[in-house]
C-alpha cells in the first residue's frame, strides 16, 4: 500500500519543531523511528498533510547523568538503550524491556520517545482501509461502534509498548515541549486509559526527554512478555518488576503491566504485598494475582482475554523469582 501525499518537514531544534507543531496543529504527525507510523499511514489510519521528521534534533539524543537524574533523550534508539553500560548496570528493568521490542533492525530505528507514545492497537483498528470499511469502522477511527465491547462508548484498544512499564517501575518522568514552554510530568500521569486518546499530550506538543531518578538506580529488575512470535511481535501481555533485595527480603518493590489495558499501569497492591517479604513462591504468586486483578484484556488481539490475563499471573511470578538468584 502506498502512502498518501504529504509535505515533509525537518526541524533541527526543539524550538523549530514546536513552531511547526503550532503552525500545522491537527494536520501533522511526528516521525521519529517511523516503525509504527509508516505502517499506520499505509493503512490510512493517519493521513496527515505534514510529516515532521525530528531525527535531526541532536539535543534529543543521548544519555546524561547528574546527582539527581539520569536523562535519556527521546530520540535515543532502543538499541542504544539496550546496550548502554550505565543503563544496564543501574536500570536493568529498562534495558531488558528495550531488548524485547520487535527485532534488532526495528530497535535500531525505534526510539524511546516513540515507544512511550506508541499508538494503541486492536484487531479491528490495525487493518487496511478496505477491511475497516467493510466492518463499518470503529470508535477509534471513523466510526461510532466498538466491535470489542458492543454497545459501549469507550475504546478498548490495548497499549502495547514494552518500555513504559519498566519506566513506571523506576518512577520516571518526561519532559514535554510546546508553544507555552517546557513542562515535566510523571509518566504515571501521562496515560489516560482511553484507547482512542491515550496520552495527556496536546497536538502541538512533543516528548523530548525522559528522567530516571538516581534514587532508583541499582534496583534489581526484570521484564517478561507474551507474544505470538518470540522474535518480533508486540506484547499481548507484559510485566515489569523492580525492587531491592536485602538479606533475602524485598524492599521498594514495583510491578507494572502492559498490553492488557488501554494504558500501562503500576499494580497498586504490589508494594504492600511484597515489601519486607521473603522472595519466595508465595509472595510472587500473590503479586501475580494482584497484577491479574487490574488486567482488563478484551478481544483486541489473536489470543483470548482469559489466556492473556492468566499469563499476567505467570509472567509476574516468573519475573520476580528470576531476580532471586541474581547478584
Amino acid at each position: 500500500m502506498s502512502l498518501a501525499e504529504f509535505q515533509y518537514l525537518r526541524p533541527r531544534t526543539i524550538d523549530e519543531a514546536v513552531a511547526f507543531l503550532a503552525r500545522h496543529e491537527g494536520d501533522l504527525e511526528i516521525l521519529a523511528g517511523g516503525t509504527d507510523l509508516i505502517p499506520s499511514m499505509r493503512q490510512r489510519l493517519f493521513t496527515p498533510g505534514y510529516v515532521m521528521d525530528i531525527r535531526g534534533i541532536a539535543e534529543m539524543r543521548g544519555v546524561h547523568e547528574d546527582h539527581e537524574y539520569t536523562t535519556i533523550g527521546a530520540l535515543t534508539t532502543l538499541t542504544a538503550i539496550e546496550r548502554h553500560p550505565q543503563l544496564r548496570r543501574d536500570y536493568p528493568v529498562l534495558t531488558e524491556a528495550a531488548a524485547t521490542v520487535a527485532s534488532p533492525i526495528l530497535r535500531n530505528m525505534g526510539t524511546l520517545g516513540g515507544n512511550i507514545c506508541l499508538d494503541t492497537r486492536c484487531l479491528w483498528y490495525n487493518q487496511s482501509l478496505t477491511w475497516r470499511q467493510s466492518c463499518g469502522f470503529c470508535i477509534k477511527k471513523d466510526g461510532d461502534l466498538c466491535h470489542v465491547a458492543p454497545g459501549g462508548t469507550k475504546c478498548w484498544a490495548a497499549f502495547s509498548a514494552d518500555t513504559p512499564p519498566a519506566l513506571l517501575c523506576l518512577g520516571a518522568g518526561i519532559e514535554i515541549a510546546g508553544p507555552k514552554g517546557v513542562r515535566r510530568v510523571l509518566l504515571n500521569h501521562f496515560y489516560t486509559n482511553e484507547g482512542d486518546a491515550r496520552m495527556n499530550l496536546a497536538r502541538n506538543e512533543l516528548v523530548t526527554r525522559v528522567y530516571l531518578p538516581r534514587s532508583a538506580a541499582g534496583q534489581r529488575g526484570a521484564y517478561r512478555k507474551l507474544r505470538v512470535r518470540g522474535s518480533i511481535d508486540y506484547p499481548l501481555a507484559g510485566v515489569a518488576v523492580s525492587f531491592r533485595l536485602t538479606n533475602g527480603h524485598i524492599n521498594d518493590p514495583q510491578v507494572a503491566i502492559t498490553a492488557v489495558n488501554p494504558a500501562p499501569f503500576l499494580v497498586p497492591d504490589a508494594h504492600n504485598l511484597l515489601n519486607g517479604q521473603a522472595l519466595d513462591e508465595s509472595a510472587a504468586a500473590a503479586a501475580g494475582d494482584a497484577a491479574a486483578n487490574i488486567s482488563k484484556p478484551l478481544t483486541t488481539s489473536a489470543l483470548t482475554p482469559e489466556y492473556r490475563r492468566e499469563m499476567v499471573k505467570v509472567l509476574t511470578k516468573r519475573a520476580l523469582l528470576s531476580l532471586g538468584s541474581r547478584s
